[in-house]
C-alpha cells in the first residue's frame, strides 16, 4: 500500500501510472517497502508479459483522510472456505509461479540482508493468514545427484489478499543466509543457504516452485474479533505477524471486524534490523486502543541488569500483564529462531514461579485451551 500526500479520498491508479502521485509519506533509515510499491510498475511492465500483472492496480490513501478509512480487498469469496487450504499442491508436483518483486527491507546497519519478496501465485494457490508455503529452488541437490533441491518451508508475509489485495499473491521475508569461514572470516558461497540467497537474487518475471499451502499451528483465530494476541517474533519471524496485523487494520473485510487487542513484540539487532516497522507504526498512531508494539533493540537497547535486550527481557518487563491477559484467555505465539525459545521459557517459568504457579501446569492448561501457538525453525 502506498500512500500519497496529494490525495484526500482513496483512489485506485494503474501500477505503470505515473508515480509522481504515490510517493510515501514514510521515510526511515531502511529502505521501504511502501516507496518501492508504487515504482516498481515500469520495470515489471517490461519484463513480464503477462496482462493481468501489467493492469494490477495498487491503492494508494492519504494520510489527510480518516485515519481509520481500509483498504477494499477482493474477491471476498476467499472467507468462504470453512477450512484451510491445505497441500494443495505437492513438492513433486508443484506450482509454477512468478517472482513479481525482491525488495532490501533492511537499513545499511543491520547485520545481513533481509528481502520482502512477493510472488504471483495468479489465485491458485490460496492460503490463510500464519500459513506457510514450500519453495523449491531451481537446480540439483548435491547430497542426492538427479534429485531436485529439498523444499524451504517460509511464513507467509501477507493476508490471503496479499499484497495487491486481489487473492493472486503471496509476500515473504526472507534473510539472506551467508556462511563466513570461522578461521579465514571470508564468505564461503559453497556452504551459503541455497534457497534464501536464490529468493533474494531472483529479479521480477522468474518462475519459482510452489508447494503447500501447510500449517494449522499459527492460524489467526477468528472466532472471537475480540480476542487478544500476543505476538512474539525474532527477525524474520515477523512474517505471520504482518498478516495478522494487515487484517485486523488495513483491510476492509466484510466478514471480519477486529476489536480486540494486538501485542506485537519483535527482537532485531539494531533499528536498521526493523521489518515492516513503517506499517506496524501507522497502526500504532491509528489504533491506539488496539495495538500495541515493543521493540526489543539487542545491540541498542540494555535490559534491566545492564545486559543486551532481548525480547525474552521485553516479555519479563511486561510479565505480569501478560501473564493476567493470558488468564483472560488471550493467544500466545512465538516465531522466529528456534533459540529463542529456551531463553523465553526460562523467563516464562520465572515468572510464574513468583506469582506462585507451577508454569509446567500453566503451559499444559495453554495447550489444552489452544492458547499456545509456535512455529520456530
Amino acid at each position: 500500500m502506498a500512500y500519497s500526500a496529494l490525495s484526500q479520498v482513496p483512489v485506485a491508479v494503474p501500477i505503470n501510472c505515473d508515480t509522481s502521485l504515490t510517493r510515501s509519506v514514510f521515510k526511515s533509515n531502511h529502505v521501504s517497502f511502501h516507496d518501492k510499491l508504487s515504482t516498481f510498475g515500469s520495470s515489471l511492465d517490461s519484463k513480464i508479459t503477462n496482462s493481468r500483472l501489467r493492469n494490477r492496480f495498487v491503492v494508494c490513501m492519504s494520510v489527510q483522510q480518516a485515519s481509520k478509512s481500509k483498504v477494499g480487498v477482493s474477491p471476498i469469496s476467499l472467507e468462504d472456505a470453512k477450512e484451510p487450504p491445505l497441500h494443495l499442491y505437492k513438492n513433486k508436483e508443484p506450482y509454477t509461479g512468478t517472482i513479481v518483486s525482491v525488495e532490501r527491507v533492511v537499513g545499511p546497519k543491520a547485520p545481513g540482508e533481509t528481502c520482502h519478496i512477493v510472488i504471483d501465485h495468479g489465485g491458485n494457490v490460496p492460503y490463510w493468514e500464519g500459513q506457510s508455503y514450500g519453495i523449491i529452488p531451481p537446480g540439483e541437490n548435491p547430497k542426492k545427484p538427479g534429485n531436485p533441491h529439498n523444499v524451504r518451508l517460509y511464513s507467509i508475509a501477507s493476508t490471503r489478499y496479499g499484497d495487491f489485495f486481489d487473492g493472486k499473491t503471496a509476500s515473504f521475508c526472507v534473510r539472506r543466509a551467508v556462511h563466513y569461514d570461522p578461521e579465514t572470516g571470508k564468505e564461503d558461497p559453497s556452504k551459503n543457504g541455497v534457497c534464501s540467497n536464490f529468493l533474494c537474487d531472483s529479479k521480477p518475471g522468474d518462475k519459482v516452485q510452489i508447494a503447500g499451502p501447510s500449517g494449522k499451528i499459527m492460524l489467526l483465530p477468528e472466532d472471537n474479533p475480540n480476542a487478544t494476541h500476543i505476538m512474539i517474533a525474532t527477525g524474520t519471524g515477523v512474517a505471520p505477524y504482518r498478516g495478522y496485523l494487515r487484517r485486523m487494520f488495513m483491510e476492509a473485510v466484510p466478514t471480519y471486524k477486529f476489536g480486540g487487542l494486538a501485542w506485537l513484540f519483535l527482537g532485531v539487532a539494531n533499528s536498521d534490523s526493523l521489518l515492516y516497522d513503517d506499517e506496524f507504526s501507522k497502526y500504532l498512531k491509528d489504533y491506539p486502543d488496539h495495538f500495541r508494539y515493543d521493540r526489543a533493540l539487542s545491540r541498542e537497547q540494555k535490559n534491566k541488569s545492564g545486559g543486551k535486550m532481548y525480547v525474552q527481557d521485553k516479555i519479563e518487563e511486561y510479565s505480569d500483564e501478560i501473564f493476567k491477559l493470558l488468564d483472560n484467555g488471550a493467544h500466545i505465539y512465538f516465531c522466529g529462531l528456534k533459540g529463542m525459545m529456551p531463553g523465553i521459557q526460562e523467563t516464562l517459568k520465572k515468572v510464574a514461579e513468583q506469582r506462585g504457579e507451577s508454569w509446567d501446569v500453566k503451559l499444559s492448561q495453554l495447550k489444552k485451551n489452544k492458547q499456545w501457538h509456535v512455529e520456530v525453525y
